[in-house]
């Protein structure tokens, strides 16, 4: 029944009073700064495709800091997590 899926915006042929035909670009085109350098943005994919598109964008970052400190803050997370629930750590440590 389409529970699931997005509503795609409705679309009008309006053209504004002081449009100037020359003008550069589509007045109404709403485009962030980094839009063209960004390969998560689009319509929707699905999960699988989100993953794979954020995946490519952390490998391709060349800021290899960023994607360390985020891999320790995640660390961090499961940790603290995994004290809060009272996991056994250990079964990861030999006698």
């Amino acid at each position: 029944m389409g529970l699931l899926k997005t509503r795609k915006n409705k679309k009008f042929s309006y053209t504004p009073r002081y449009f100037d035909d020359k003008g550069e670009g589509n007045p109404f085109e709403i485009k962030h700064k980094f839009d063209e350098h960004r390969k998560t943005i689009g319509p929707s994919k699905g999960l699988k495709g989100k993953f794979i598109d954020a995946f490519d964008d952390l490998k391709s970052n060349p800021n290899r800091d960023v994607n360390r400190r985020t891999l320790i803050i995640i660390a961090v997370l499961i940790l603290i997590f995994l004290f809060i629930i009272d996991f056994d750590l250990s079964i990861f440590f030999s006698k």
